[in-house]
């Protein structure tokens, strides 16, 4: 892994308005971001591979407070070719319980989702990916799933089953998958 602080890294885009399209800027084009100014606590992230800057392993540190705590999981994050205007999809590769998670992985959050209105109704636009979001909107609101799993549209129907009608089972697992999370790192 090609490992940089998210604090240094950022994925940067400029418009060319007589185009309409987006240009990836070169990784030597990097700029200062606020997360380099203001390095935000609770994940770190870093290319897969220096030759690709679409691909990012990304570690998440379980929330205090949270049935996570002190847990390192492990996800990656991949960008669409038309990144800002499509929203990246980020998939655990660490075990993970949790509503709001599908069994393979992929993270089920509103941010993530296409953006303008829900087909099913469910969401507001407004929740959906906008290109204003950033590595760090997207990490946080992760983060944030952790400590509020969203029951009422679950990713993962039997996690979120177990996290209504038998919560300290919910605990049980969550806390064997942090354990093993800890004993990986």
């Amino acid at each position: 892994m090609f490992n940089i602080p998210v604090s240094l890294l950022f994925l940067s885009y400029t418009q060319r308005e007589r185009e309409g399209r987006v240009f990836l800027l070169s990784l030597g084009d990097f700029a200062e971001t606020d997360l380099s100014r203001r390095p935000v606590e609770g994940f770190s992230a870093g290319l897969v591979d220096d030759s690709n800057i679409f691909e990012w392993n990304v570690t998440i540190i379980g929330p205090p407070d949270t049935l996570y705590e002190g847990g390192f999981f492990n996800a990656i994050m991949s960008f669409p070719a038309n990144y800002p205007n499509s929203p990246p999809t980020v998939r655990f590769t660490s075990e993970m319980w949790h509503p709001n998670v599908y069994p393979d992985g992929r993270v089920c959050i509103s941010i993530l989702h296409a953006p303008g209105d829900d087909p099913n109704g469910y969401e507001l636009a407004s929740e959906r990916w906008s290109p204003v979001h950033t590595v760090e909107t997207i990490l946080l609101s992760i983060i944030a799933m952790l400590s509020s799993p969203n029951d009422e549209s679950p990713a993962n129907i039997d996690a979120a089953k177990e996290w209504r009608d038998s919560r300290e089972d919910f605990k049980k697992k969550v806390s064997r998958i942090v354990r093993r999370s800890q004993e990986a790192f």
